[in-house]
């Protein structure tokens, strides 16, 4: 017996090769949920792709503590370590940088 879920209301957040999807679903109870997909893109040797997926699944009585410690993380890593994306990627000195800190 296939099940198929409606997406009651979805959002997408496109960045780079992840792309992340919100929807809000609803249980047998008939009562909503969340889940988060992250999926992200790969190429094979040939040139082909294909998508790894990533599922979580949030349900209203986890929201008020989900969205605090989400907010209290994110608050500490720009308080820590700033706006600006750091890394190999997004900096062409980033090596040399990376050597003047240690």
């Amino acid at each position: 017996m296939e099940t198929t879920q409606e997406e009651i209301y979805s959002k997408v957040l496109r960045a780079g090769r992840r792309t992340y999807f919100f929807d809000v679903r609803e249980t047998k109870a008939s009562d909503y949920y969340l889940t988060i997909t992250e999926s992200k893109k790969y190429s094979n040797d040939d040139g082909t792709f294909f998508y790894k997926k990533h599922k979580i699944y949030l349900y209203k009585e986890d929201f008020s503590d989900f969205k605090d410690i989400l907010s209290e993380v994110m608050d500490f890593i720009i308080s820590e370590r700033g706006i600006e994306v750091i890394s190999e990627k997004h900096q062409k000195d980033f090596n040399e940088q990376k050597e003047k800190i240690a």
